[in-house]
């Protein structure tokens, strides 16, 4: 397991917590333990898996949304991280960075970098 690999084994308790009747499960054991709805270690659990979750769904919303995206801005050489971070802030997204006039281009990135967006994401 993860655990084993970095040496963690039998020193950091896992547990897991199913949402709908919030058992409290133990890795190796099939039965669940179930605590007081009303248990302040309940809520302390329930926080720690809510908060993992928001996390993870928000890390996996960043990845899906900067895929939409990078494969189209990052194949363009003189157009850097930097520069898509600030034309996607202006714009939005890639269809609203392509129907842009060169003025908001401009506006946003300079003459030089406004020029290779219209030609590298002429549709």
């Amino acid at each position: 397991s993860s655990l084993e690999r970095l040496g963690l084994r039998g020193k950091i308790t896992i547990i897991g917590i199913a949402k709908r009747l919030e058992e409290i499960y133990f890795p190796g054991d099939p039965y669940p333990l179930y605590l007081d709805k009303r248990s302040e270690t309940l809520k302390i659990i329930q926080q720690a898996r809510d908060e993992a979750h928001r996390f993870s769904l928000s890390h996996h919303r960043n990845r899906r949304s900067k895929g939409a995206y990078s494969s189209e801005l990052d194949g363009i050489k003189g157009i850097g991280p930097e520069t898509i971070k600030s034309l996607m802030r202006t714009f939005k997204s890639v269809k609203n960075i392509k129907t842009a006039s060169m003025d908001e281009l401009i506006d946003c990135v300079g003459q030089q970098k406004a020029n290779l967006l219209k030609r590298q994401l002429k549709s």
